[in-house]
């Protein structure tokens, strides 16, 4: 099988895409000045790379500038925090220690459209496996909520010295791993299909109302008084550290699954040197303004039981990798018109309201028994579905990912 990078270096790395729906080239065969300049506009060649360790390298910036100003140690950015704050904060969950609009993920939102828009790759895709996609998120979540943190979330906390994230990132490989396997046997989604454009601007332009209440101080939203709520980056620092990291993620198709991923499945390193990127420039940021902590003991939102950390994260891992992205990636997406990643949202700010309001979220002070029995039976059903959409959409060949979102 001739890896889709052959013909088209987006076709693997931006989900939307149909073959054929974005000019070709083969990246052996750059003539003229116009191509070569649009290779870097759209990330063809080694460009893309470049593009990926410009954003995995500002992400670990921000992120450490964003803890230097307010946030919580290790979670500059953490998109599964972020969009469970957001939804206590609509009131979804009443968790009142973790309920506050997150600035961050509103102008990664408002930043990946703008760039969508401007660059002309802006495209309204959907209906494609809705509740599938929507339930993989919501036992995704939970995963997420067990291990206290997405894959980006994940990579921080390493930096930051939470030697617990070692484990959680073992997990994340043998989670992506195991998310593969289903894949290379013929596990699809199905492909979207073009839908009106109304469909896709729907959430920026909700996203942009709601920014709009946050900038203009209305007090329609919950807010935490205290606990990892009420500890956050000013609003205009947030949202502008968003829009950076909307605009570069738009541009470069970062994603902390699909690096991983990518190598195993092509030994592909352009975007997994965005993850290394990330995660150097991060712990360097660290080390230089002393919030380097190293230890298991004593981390921030993060708690040392080694078995739940890794299941967790397997769990969240391998639901996020059949459905082609991890949540940085399926919010950029959502953010250029996919609504199938909308959906992919919508089902982990559930998952998240249903993990506080039922008591399955984990806290530093442990994982709760019915957290633990919650990713018990959700590897069970997320294993289930990936065996059987493996026989029931069996396609020979190989795997094709961009079927997946």
């Amino acid at each position: 099988m001739v890896p889709p990078r052959a013909t088209n270096p987006l076709a693997y790395l931006c989900p939307r895409w149909k073959s054929g729906s974005i000019p070709t080239f083969p990246l052996h065969k750059s003539s003229g000045r116009w191509l070569h300049a649009k290779e870097k506009l759209i990330g063809g060649g080694n460009w893309g790379s470049y593009w990926s360790i410009v954003t995995g390298g500002v992400i670990g910036l921000l992120a450490v500038l964003l803890v230097k100003y307010g946030n919580l140690a290790n979670m500059g950015y953490c998109i599964a925090c972020f969009l469970r704050d957001i939804s206590g904060g609509l009131g979804f969950h009443r968790a009142a220690p973790v309920q506050y609009i997150r600035p961050e993920i509103l102008g990664m939102v408002i930043g990946a459209f703008g760039a969508a828009l401007l660059t002309k790759e802006y495209r309204s895709v959907g209906g494609s496996s809705p509740f599938l996609r929507f339930f993989l998120a919501f036992v995704g979540m939970i995963g997420m909520l067990i291990f206290l943190g997405c894959p980006v979330r994940a990579v921080l906390r390493l930096a930051g010295g939470d030697l617990n994230a070692i484990v959680g990132i073992v997990g994340l490989v043998a989670g992506i791993g195991m998310g593969i396997y289903f894949l290379n046997r013929g596990f699809s989604l199905g492909r979207a299909n073009v839908q009106h454009n109304l469909n896709g601007q729907v959430f920026p332009l909700v996203t942009l109302a709601i920014t709009l209440l946050v900038l203009f101080g209305t007090q329609v939203f919950f807010v935490s008084q205290e606990g990892p709520g009420s500890m956050h980056a000013p609003v205009l620092l947030a949202l502008g550290a968003g829009i950076i990291v909307g605009i570069l993620a738009q541009r470069s198709r970062f994603c902390m699954i699909g690096g991983i991923r990518d190598f195993i499945l092509f030994k592909d390193m352009h975007l997994l040197i965005g993850f290394l990127a990330m995660l150097i420039i991060a712990f360097a940021g660290n080390l230089f303004t002393g919030m380097f902590n190293p230890g298991f003991a004593g981390q921030t939102v993060a708690h040392n039981d080694g078995v739940w950390n890794f299941l967790g994260i397997a769990l969240a891992a391998t639901a996020v990798t059949l459905l082609g992205g991890c949540p940085l990636r399926q919010l950029i997406a959502a953010s250029e018109g996919n609504t199938d990643c909308v959906i992919t949202i919508l089902g982990l700010i559930a998952g998240a309201a249903f993990a506080h309001n039922f008591g399955l979220a984990t806290s530093p002070n442990g994982v709760p028994v019915a957290g633990q029995w919650a990713v018990v039976f959700s590897l069970i059903l997320v294993l289930g579905l990936g065996y059987l959409g493996s026989k029931q959409f069996s396609i020979s060949g190989g795997v094709n990912i961009e079927h997946n979102s």
